[in-house]
């Protein structure tokens, strides 16, 4: 596997509440993206990598993995919740996204408004979908896509890690083959750079590093409203 991450602040935050885990030995990544407030924000989400890398350990049983990011997930909601109940980090949480890698399948477990795609022969899929307000107005026909990106609720989130005691949490499996990209990503990275213009860049001949950073670029030209961070992974 080959991989290529970038974390950028953006042009209008004083603080980077995004954090991701990449580990291309584990074939395991991760993004997440922080709220609460700029100290609460930071610390959710850094707690939500630190426990799934603690968690996730080699080596891996086939027969387990499809429990093995969920049950990292629900620990890492343990943490954040308890911690939450403490006066100044009321309502703190995290989007989280997180993939797993074994045997020609990718394992996901999410929650929130992160990201994750599959790039295969000039076609983007969206393997997830948005915990968020207008993400559900959308799902039902009340709103179009456009609409959708530009709505003034569309950062409401309907669920993430570390608000409830028990948390709902996606789990999605899907066959990959060599080839394959996975970009997970930050709504810094969608709100800005449309699914068409993503696949514009990974349709180029180009690495890595060269496709995600010209994501981020895109993200920061349109405004850079967020924080912005981009997982590209390769798998061969």
């Amino acid at each position: 596997m080959y991989v290529n991450a970038l974390s950028d602040v953006g042009l209008t935050r004083k603080d980077n509440e995004d954090n991701y885990l990449v580990s291309a030995e584990r074939g395991l990544f991760v993004v997440a993206d922080g709220m609460g407030g700029h100290v609460g924000g930071q610390i959710a989400s850094g707690i939500a990598i630190q426990v799934i890398d603690q968690e996730i350990k080699l080596p891996l049983w086939q027969e387990k993995t499809p429990q093995l990011l969920n049950e990292a997930l629900i620990k890492a909601n343990e943490k954040i919740y308890k911690q939450g109940q403490e006066e100044r980090f009321m309502g703190m949480g995290t989007t989280v996204t997180a993939a797993l890698f074994r045997n020609n399948n990718l394992y996901i477990s999410h929650i929130g408004d992160s990201r994750a795609y599959l790039f295969r022969e000039g076609k983007l899929t969206l393997l997830t979908d948005d915990h968020s307000l207008v993400f559900e107005m959308y799902q039902q026909g009340s709103l179009t896509l456009e609409e959708a990106r530009n709505h003034p609720q569309r950062n409401i989130l309907t669920r993430a890690l570390g608000t409830q005691e028990i948390p709902r949490i996606d789990k999605v499996t899907y066959p990959v083959q060599a080839g394959d990209l996975l970009l997970l990503c930050t709504d810094g990275l969608y709100s800005h750079v449309r699914n068409d213009e993503i696949t514009n860049v990974l349709n180029k001949k180009a690495s890595l590093k060269v496709q995600v950073r010209e994501m981020v670029d895109l993200a920061l030209e349109r405004g850079g409203t967020d924080n912005i961070t981009a997982v590209l992974v390769q798998y061969e």
